[in-house]
């Protein structure tokens, strides 16, 4: 676990998206560390940690005015973001999504470097790498982007924007994709997952043979405190996850010994959850439960000397708590 103890070596740290379920882990991390932090939230006042200031922010887009904001911050994490909805109302997704996700980003970080931020970290999505991959084979960074929806196209839009801008003004930038992030408080399909391995409910999961890679909000929040400070993570692009990729059988297993309920598998063969889907239209659905998406964090690992501090065991007791925080 990474050492960021002492605001004189880290400085005065911006968070954007600091109530969101990422943000608010990386806030209580920095304030266990007292980091001087400020936490720009949307809308009203929000309870933090101690020593935390915060700042409230009205919309993101290219037109907000960081300049007061960004005065003596050195270092920003870039977490705020119109994220990835199943059923988007939106006419236009795309445009909606580079409103917030491009150009939103894009005029903090030109303000950043004008105000004299030295490094600016963003978090991404494995999304930009695509959305499966081969069995045995994993995304590195190294892979050419292959994004397949509006979300993802803005998280790397974004990335080549960032990517600019640092090359015009020697703000150093540190790019971040990590896959599903799970932990107390995680919402949408993971936590609805949780609900059914909770309550012993059947699932016709246990014959599926996949490999997934997860990280766990604690992982995810050390490895981006770690990119804050650390020398050579300055201008790269990392994958992160908990290092351990699991099947969904796997899965749903782990998450059933963490609540302590047994874990009532039914061993449908995929051909047939595949047929249901398609029949049902799910077939995108069935696509995530069924399919695989592994990434590689051996750049992490052997660039910044980065290892998940907590297990993929200990990270899924952590999500079946719901009352735990994430640790400090």
């Amino acid at each position: 676990m990474v050492n960021i103890s002492g605001s004189s070596q880290t400085g005065l740290t911006l968070i954007t998206g600091a109530t969101g379920f990422v943000g608010s882990g990386v806030v209580a991390r920095l304030a266990a560390h007292r980091v001087e932090t400020l936490a720009c939230v949307r809308g009203a006042m929000v309870s933090m940690p101690e020593g935390v200031r915060v700042l409230p922010l009205g919309e993101l887009n290219a037109n907000t005015d960081w300049r007061q904001v960004l005065a003596g911050v050195k270092n920003v994490i870039h977490l705020a973001a119109r994220v990835h909805v199943m059923h988007d109302t939106e006419a236009d997704p795309l445009t909606a999504f580079r409103i917030v996700n491009v150009d939103g980003t894009l005029n903090l970080a030109r303000q950043a470097a004008a105000a004299g931020v030295k490094r600016f970290v963003f978090v991404s999505s494995v999304k930009v790498n695509g959305e499966s991959t081969p069995r045995l084979r994993s995304f590195t960074e190294e892979d050419r982007p292959n994004t397949q929806d509006a979300y993802g196209k803005s998280k790397h839009e974004a990335e080549q924007g960032l990517l600019q801008i640092s090359k015009e003004t020697g703000m150093q930038v540190v790019i971040i994709r990590p896959p599903l992030v799970y932990g107390p408080g995680v919402k949408a399909n993971f936590s609805a997952l949780m609900g059914t391995v909770r309550r012993g409910l059947p699932l016709p999961l246990g014959s599926v043979n996949n490999k997934r890679s997860f990280v766990a909000l604690d992982n995810l929040v050390d490895f981006i405190a770690t990119c804050i400070t650390h020398p050579k993570a300055a201008n790269q692009t990392f994958l992160v996850s908990d290092g351990q990729d699991l099947s969904t059988t796997e899965l749903i297993r782990g998450m059933a010994k963490a609540a302590g309920v047994p874990a009532r598998l039914l061993p449908v063969p995929v051909w047939a959850l595949q047929a249901v889907g398609a029949l049902l239209g799910k077939g995108d659905a069935v696509q995530r439960l069924c399919g695989n998406l592994q990434v590689d964090i051996s750049k992490a690992q052997s660039l910044l000397g980065w290892t998940p501090p907590i297990s993929v065991e200990e990270g899924l007791r952590r999500a079946m708590a719901p009352d735990l925080s994430p640790s400090a």
